[in-house]
């Protein structure tokens, strides 16, 4: 598919239910159900489509929000695979006993950032500029999307959540959406990810936050749930992933592959973990 036909694509998606499956299996053909939190939703789509190819098989992939999708994999007992946005959400998943530990994997890496319209055009520079009366700005849900958390580990290490709280204009239900609404001009910024200009770089940039403003480094982590009955093919699907030829798509999307690399932005930064939400923010 063509990059143009690529970016429409994901921007009229941004803003669809957090939920898209996959084509069902034929007849002696194998399935497997993944609960992908939405932070790689593009570049893993263009995964999955390759594994599919490559193998004859089908896979039935359900995007939304990591905490959403954790949810959905207990409550169901449904699942082979958990593939969350950020590594707060494996945490959780192995403290309830839904995945296989040992099985888990991290695929790439993220950097939390300010999104803002492209052209920028209300000049935002910094954390303290989405405190000025004439700039709107939304986060995700930090309850149940990663990105949402880390905005608010963001505000809070920034000593700005008691007096930039009550600005937000909207908390937004997974990472496409918290991308949509500053691509489709909802907002003039996002707390998001670096990586969502690149989803829609004619609609979005990036403004970085100072190195010591980033308390963790994310990273996305991958598992085989204790649910799956296909343990070998979930494997074989997680091999892929991490794989070179895996890795060079995230790559293509401008995801980071290597720490290294992430720590280009983040030198101290602790890498990934888990981060309990205050009780103020819930």
């Amino acid at each position: 598919m063509k990059r143009e036909a690529c970016r429409l694509h994901l921007l009229a998606a941004l803003l669809l239910l957090p939920i898209v499956g996959g084509a069902c299996g034929g007849s002696g053909t194998p399935t497997l159900e993944l609960f992908v939190g939405s932070a790689t939703k593009p570049a893993t789509e263009e995964v999955a489509k390759l594994f599919e190819e490559k193998y004859d098989v089908n896979l039935e992939l359900h995007f939304g929000a990591s905490g959403a999708m954790l949810s959905q994999m207990k409550l169901t007992g449904r699942g082979d695979i958990y593939f969350p946005g950020s590594s707060d959400f494996m945490e959780k998943a192995k403290k309830d006993g839904l995945v296989l530990p040992e099985s888990e994997r991290t695929v790439v890496y993220l950097i939390p950032a300010i999104n803002v319209q492209k052209g920028n055009p209300k000049n935002i520079q910094s954390l303290e500029d989405l405190a000025r009366p004439d700039v709107t700005f939304a986060i995700a849900d930090p309850e149940t999307v990663c990105v949402g958390l880390y905005a608010a580990e963001i505000l809070d290490k920034a000593g700005l959540s008691q007096s930039i709280r009550a600005r937000i204009a909207t908390y937004a239900e997974s990472c496409t959406k918290t991308a949509g609404i500053v691509a489709l001009k909802s907002v003039d910024a996002v707390i998001g990810w670096r990586v969502f200009e690149y989803w829609a770089p004619e609609e979005i940039e990036t403004v970085y936050l100072e190195p010591d403003q980033i308390p963790r480094i994310g990273y996305v982590p991958i598992a085989i749930s204790k649910s799956s009955k296909q343990g070998a093919l979930a494997q074989q699907f997680i091999d892929f992933v991490a794989s070179d030829e895996g890795k060079a798509i995230y790559a293509k999307w401008h995801y980071l592959i290597s720490e290294e690399e992430a720590r280009q932005f983040a030198p101290q930064a602790t890498l990934g973990g888990e981060w309990e939400l205050p009780e103020g923010w819930r």
